[in-house]
């Protein structure tokens, strides 16, 4: 890699337009697919997403859950993933909302940042709640490799709302101070819910992406990301998951829908 991974996105978004999408290979919807729930079923699920949106799609999403469970083999079928995602061209986003002290985090960097892994990705989730400072060893992991982070500081599920609430601003201020000097965006990006009410929390000096889940399941719409986080849209990543891979032949169509109405309402224009 030889940009950055704030360049990197930034040129991808420009490209194909300000969406995410998750592979969320639940065993409920591998059983709507007709896939076993299985290390098989597993590969094909992802194998068909990868296919189906890895070039029309900025950033795909693979909740690493859903390969952990499977032990082995399951995280084998991840490296798989993650190879065939890069080879379409998308940026992958690794969601393992890790979050350590010293050594360990070290080693989560270095599982999930450092170029060299298998299971290497553009970026990865992080959670801040062992203290902002906590994660200064793999942010400056992911800086190392050309890579980046989201950082958990207001997220879609409503009973996070008290606690996160209180802490959000550190969060925040965090994430700006490790982005300053950065361009077109810093290493450390912020995941903030589109089904917030409201955005509480000043984004103007965050100089990151930000990573805004709840479309379509969750019942956040284009228009409402594009209200919420108004002056930074240009900024924003919406991200989909169950609402477009509810159904497998329609889900590059789905992608691409959707795609293009947060394009237009964000005020970005993708060349594909």
């Amino acid at each position: 890699m030889n940009e950055s991974f704030g360049a990197r996105l930034r040129a991808r978004l420009d490209e194909c337009g300000p969406l995410c999408v998750g592979i969320d290979p639940s065993p409920a919807l591998l059983c709507a697919w007709g896939l076993d729930d299985s290390p098989l079923g597993l590969e094909r699920f992802s194998r068909s997403v990868v296919e189906a949106v890895g070039d029309v799609a900025a950033v795909v999403k693979p909740q690493s859950a859903f390969y952990e469970r499977w032990g082995s083999r399951g995280i084998a079928v991840l490296e798989r993933t993650i190879a065939a995602l890069r080879e379409a061209g998308t940026l992958v986003l690794l969601d393992v909302k890790r979050g350590d002290i010293d050594s360990t985090m070290a080693a989560y960097a270095e599982a999930y940042l450092d170029r060299g892994s298998p299971l290497a990705a553009d970026a990865v989730t992080l959670s801040p709640y062992l203290g902002f400072g906590s994660l200064a060893g793999a942010i400056a992991s992911a800086v190392a490799n050309d890579a980046g982070v989201f950082v958990l500081a207001r997220t879609s599920n409503p009973e996070a709302a008290p606690l996160q609430r209180l802490v959000a601003d550190q969060v925040v201020a965090g994430a700006a101070a490790a982005n300053k000097g950065h361009f077109p965006f810093g290493p450390v990006g912020l995941v903030m819910g589109a089904t917030l009410p409201e955005l509480e929390h000043s984004l103007a000096d965050l100089n990151g992406p930000i990573l805004a889940p709840g479309l379509g399941a969750q019942g956040a719409t284009p228009a409402d990301v594009a209200r919420l986080f108004g002056p930074v849209r240009h900024a924003v990543v919406p991200s989909v998951s169950r609402a477009v891979l509810a159904d497998p032949k329609r889900l590059r169509s789905r992608t691409i829908t959707l795609r293009d109405e947060c394009a237009a309402l964000l005020g970005v224009v993708a060349q594909k």
